[in-house]
């Protein structure tokens, strides 16, 4: 079982719903993503998305895409984001971690050279957005080679074919992406979401996550009472753009990313919790 089948299971036994966090790789730098690191698996985040800095990340809005720019200015590549992961297993981060990334930055050192390597570097899975199902055979292969989970993605406009097929294909969990657009906070939530992830669920009993336009406990919240995960990203990506002292982003993140979990609690988990 993988690391991040076995964290859906412990929080099946709690209660609890996932909370997968994304961050930019060396937004705003190598070190401060390493200290972030830290500091989500202190708030009790479930799984982080590492997102590999890319100069065209077409699945992302405004904010991840500034990330990006800032981490490529700051020098961040692939090679530099596996030796910051790696250092940070070293110092005993254990919690899931996700490589998020596009295809060209797979291809050009070679996709199943990209594979071993993140997973050397103690990546447990991926989520590329801009592999279909229909062209991810190599990708599949490589990934099963060395044990990495592969994510799928869906959207509401998928088919209940194409949502089956992909729960075949799926490892790890499914990703539902909540809206048909970019990345970015939004101040409400789709009205269909719950018919959307309901129809995910019916066709797969693997953990369902939800992402895209989540920034708020309440939406989270909201989320976590269908889905098995809720994703976030762009709020923390914005707090990683002000401009803040090193120490100050990372206690900002971490207070947020602790409201953040805490709404992920079933609510009598979350009475015992204040009970006890």
């Amino acid at each position: 079982m993988s690391r991040v089948a076995q964290r859906f299971a412990l929080l099946r036994e709690k209660g609890e719903k996932a909370l997968i966090t994304y961050v930019v790789a060396g937004d705003p730098d190598l070190e401060t993503s390493r200290s972030l690191l830290h500091a989500l698996a202190e708030a009790g985040v479930d799984m982080v998305e590492l997102g590999l800095p890319f100069s065209d990340p077409l699945a992302d809005g405004p904010t991840i895409q500034a990330g990006s720019q800032r981490a490529l200015a700051a020098g961040a590549n692939t090679d530099t984001v596996l030796a910051m992961l790696r250092q940070a297993r070293e110092e005993g981060i254990d919690l899931p971690v996700l490589l998020m990334t596009y295809y060209n930055l797979l291809v050009r050192p070679g996709v199943e050279n990209f594979c071993a390597r993140a997973r050397e570097a103690g990546a447990d899975g991926l989520i590329v957005p801009d592999v279909p199902m229909e062209e991810a055979d190599e990708l599949l292969a490589a990934t099963r080679a060395v044990g990495l989970d592969l994510v799928q993605l869906v959207a509401p406009t998928s088919t209940d074919d194409r949502v089956r097929r992909a729960a075949e294909l799926a490892s790890g969990f499914i990703y539902c992406v909540s809206l048909t657009g970019v990345t970015g906070a939004r101040s409400s939530l789709p009205p269909q979401l719950s018919e959307f992830v309901g129809r995910v669920k019916g066709c797969t009993d693997k953990p369902v996550a939800v992402g895209f336009g989540v920034s708020t406990p309440e939406q989270v919240r909201e989320v976590a009472a269908v889905a098995d995960g809720v994703i976030v990203g762009s709020a923390i990506v914005g707090l990683c753009g002000e401009g803040l002292p090193r120490d100050e982003l990372v206690r900002r993140v971490r207070t947020f990313a602790a409201q953040l979990k805490e709404a992920t609690r079933l609510p009598q988990r979350a009475e015992a919790r204040k009970d006890a």
